[in-house]
């Protein structure tokens, strides 16, 4: 039970940050300059990779097409929560272009760490 708790709690948290910072009228400062396709990209692409360690169960060797299928079902299923969230916070609004850039940044995190699972897999054999 612990081990299950300690792959799965830094996803509860990577999530509870982005519904807190996506909660607020206006994001705090430190964000002024970068796109926010980036910030979305960055941010999913974050999610997919705590929740690729998640169900790989912590393993590069649990790294496989289904896992990563999984990682990013989980953190696209999230931005769409989250575009929902949105509509109801006053000055948010929810965008098919911010789904678009979660499901990409996802995409693109899990690729290179598919890729990394590849290589470590080949050189510790």
């Amino acid at each position: 039970m612990i081990r299950l708790a300690s792959l799965w709690l830094p996803v509860a948290a990577y999530m509870a940050a982005i519904f807190y910072f996506n909660g607020q009228s206006s994001l705090p400062g430190g964000v002024e300059g970068i796109p926010d396709t980036a910030l979305h990209a960055i941010g999913y692409g974050g999610l997919a990779l705590v929740a690729l360690r998640a169900v790989a169960g912590g393993r590069w060797a649990g790294v496989t097409l289904g896992t990563l299928a999984m990682a990013w079902a989980i953190s696209t299923g999230y931005g769409a929560t989250d575009e929902w969230h949105q509509m109801h916070v006053p000055g948010r609004a929810a965008e098919w272009r911010d789904l678009r850039n979660d499901a990409a940044g996802a995409f693109l995190a899990l690729g290179a760490a598919g890729a990394w699972g590849i290589i470590s897999r080949r050189f510790s054999s």
